[in-house]
Formats: structure tokens, C-alpha cells, sequence
């Protein structure tokens, strides 16, 4: 997709994977979002767990096959102009995000796994529980980890949203165009 804001060879993208990838996942986090965050709101119109739970499964595996393609190819420069500040925070959000992606899908596979109700990748195939039980100290941290980091990675997501719509719209960086 070429810009109108700028020509083609102005703006150094990422490559075909990296933003499949990111795509992917980005998708796939909204989706766990909304249903970690209001699905009991629906409850009695569809039980969002099942998918909630194969759904951050996804993102686990996805996750580690864009971490590994991240140490394989080499990301593009950032734009022109960019601050060593504005380098330092993108490079902490980012560092985050996979931090993040890690973190929740092993949290909430740990409590999971103590729950009575066998895992599933969306009714395809039955997914191992990790051999923890209800009432371990872990299970609890784990529960209230997933919980915590959820709300804090809704916010990391908002402000993602937000910083990508200003360096479209206010700075017209290109920044938005790497991952186009």
C-alpha cells in the first residue's frame, strides 16, 4: 500500500514476514483483549474462554516465531528525524510488547492448567495442562499476574494506537508506513 504522504522509497519498511506477523498477533492480542477484559459481560450469549484461552496459545506460538525472525533479519532504520529519546522509548515499548506476549499466554496457560476443564486449540486438538493443581502459590500468582499485566497491556496497546496515530497524522514521519 504506497502512501500519498510519502513516496515509496522514503520510508524503509519491514519485511513481508515481520509484518505478517505482526498483524497476526496484533489481531489475535485485540481479540484476547476484549474477551479477557468483557467477556463476562457476554457470557450467556457465547462462552469467549475456550477461544480466549487457544486464542493466547496463538500468540505464544506466533510470538516466538516472530521473536526468532527478529534475530534473523535485521529491522528497518527508524525515519529520519527521530529523537535518541524517541528511539529509547520505542525500543522500551517494543521490548515490551514481547515481554508481554510472553508473559500473559504462560500465565494464564499456568492457571488454566489447575482448572477443571480440559484446554483445546479451538476444538482442533487437546492442548497438555502444565502439572499444577488449584491452591498453588503459583497458580494464584499466575492468575493474578495474567489479570494485572492484561489491563496493563490494554493500555501499552492504546498507547501504540496513539503514538502510531500521531506520527501518521502530526509528525508525518512515516513510521506507520514500516508496518504497512
Amino acid at each position: 500500500m504506497a502512501s500519498t504522504l510519502y513516496p515509496p522509497a522514503a520510508v524503509a519498511r519491514y519485511n513481508g514476514v515481520a509484518r505478517t506477523l505482526h498483524w497476526a498477533i496484533a489481531l489475535a492480542i485485540l481479540f484476547n483483549l476484549f474477551t479477557g477484559i468483557f467477556g463476562e459481560s457476554f457470557e450467556d450469549v457465547w462462552a469467549s474462554m475456550p477461544s480466549h484461552k487457544a486464542t493466547g496459545l496463538l500468540i505464544l506460538v506466533l510470538s516466538i516465531a516472530r521473536i526468532g525472525w527478529r534475530l534473523l533479519w535485521k529491522r528497518p532504520d527508524y525515519p529520519a528525524g527521530f529523537s535518541a529519546f524517541q528511539r529509547k522509548v520505542a525500543a522500551a515499548t517494543h521490548g515490551t510488547f514481547y515481554l508481554l506476549m510472553l508473559i500473559l499466554p504462560v500465565t494464564g496457560w499456568i492457571f488454566s492448567s489447575a482448572g477443571k476443564y480440559p484446554l483445546s486449540f479451538y476444538g482442533l486438538f487437546a492442548i497438555p495442562k502444565l502439572p499444577f493443581t488449584k491452591g498453588m502459590a503459583i497458580v494464584d500468582a499466575a492468575h493474578e499476574t495474567h489479570e494485572l499485566l492484561g489491563y496493563g497491556f490494554a493500555a501499552l496497546v492504546v498507547l501504540h494506537i496513539a503514538a502510531a496515530v500521531y506520527h501518521q497524522w502530526v509528525l508525518k514521519d512515516g513510521t506507520l508506513q514500516r508496518m504497512l
